[in-house]
């Protein structure tokens, strides 16, 4: 058996789950059979809950955060520039009902659950962490986006669940040819896509690469601009021309990237430990969701309960 470093065992793991990510995932993959008592889809919570219980039964966390977006259409970002995520269609009813019960059954598991009418995902798993550092917590953070690659530090790592891909602080240049810290930065001058962030018009993902390979950061990019023309890079004189050109432009869109480490958590403590389930809670969705027999006795085991049919019975 693989045991882990020293530096690692020392230090308790805080998982931090993109929770959205796994739920959009589930809709789009999980055939449109399932349906609540009500007859509203249900296929996204089903998928949702056997990833969920697939980590707890493989992971065992003794301290867990799952973070849902809120803030689709209300985040500060949207303030900052009103054309963020523009290109994204609003989530649908059918989804947005199922995003409530993800959330509900994660609260009846006892998770710390994290969400904000003003921050998103990243910025609550980005606070969160942050807030856990001075207990000597590692976080290890569940998700396939790379923003959040900005956030790991030496113990820190991040795990693609679906591809069961894992790697820490140095492999991120291996995956984005920059160091996690510059991560903001990157996307700054590259632009995103996903999130409509155009970057500066002309720089590509390699030249980003090698501008902050160079400089280290886009505040000292901005302060040695006049050495831009003179490096061995494809178009470098036009390019020190735009950047100079679309410098606040720049600034913006690093606001954007940048992560926030200062959302409220609604009081929730800094280890974030697992508290215990709620049975009747559990319950209730397990029946207003028309869980299978396997689905509930997953759950009940997941929340440290006794099998849902005499939980039933108890409540009867």
């Amino acid at each position: 058996m693989i045991q882990a470093p020293p530096a690692l065992a020392v230090r308790p793991p805080l998982y931090l789950v993109d929770a959205s990510l796994y739920v959009f995932r589930a809709w789009h993959s999980m055939p449109n059979e399932f349906q609540d008592q009500q007859g509203w889809p249900t296929n996204a919570v089903h998928g949702f809950a056997r990833f969920l219980l697939d980590l707890l039964e493989r992971e065992r966390p003794q301290h867990i955060v799952v973070a849902f977006d809120e803030a689709l259409d209300s985040c500060f970002r949207h303030r900052l520039y009103t054309a963020y995520k523009a290109n994204r269609d609003p989530a649908p009813e059918e989804l947005r009902r199922q995003f409530a019960h993800c959330k509900a059954l994660c609260m009846a598991l006892g998770l710390s659950v994290l969400a904000h009418h003003e921050y998103e995902a990243d910025d609550l798993i980005g606070s969160a962490l942050h807030a856990s550092r001075p207990g000597g917590m590692r976080g290890v953070i569940i998700s396939a986006d790379k923003d959040l690659s900005q956030l790991l530090h030496e113990h820190d790592e991040q795990w693609d669940y679906a591809r069961n891909q894992r790697w820490g602080m140095a492999g991120v240049k291996a995956r984005h040819g920059v160091q996690a810290h510059q991560i903001a930065d990157y996307l700054a001058l590259c632009g995103d896509a996903v999130d409509n962030i155009p970057g500066v018009t002309g720089v590509g993902a390699k030249s980003a690469a090698v501008l902050l390979a160079h400089f280290g950061s886009l505040d000292t990019l901005y302060e040695r601009l006049d050495e831009v023309p003179f490096l061995r890079l494809r178009g470098a004189a036009q390019m020190a021309v735009r950047l100079r050109e679309q410098r606040e432009h720049a600034l913006l869109w690093r606001q954007l990237t940048t992560i926030a480490l200062d959302a409220p958590l609604d009081g929730a403590d800094g280890g974030f430990g697992r508290g215990s389930a709620d049975a009747q809670m559990l319950q209730g969705l397990c029946d207003a969701l028309r869980f299978g027999p396997l689905t509930r006795r997953r759950l009940f085991s997941a929340g440290g309960l006794s099998d849902s049919t005499s939980v039933a019975n108890e409540f009867a």
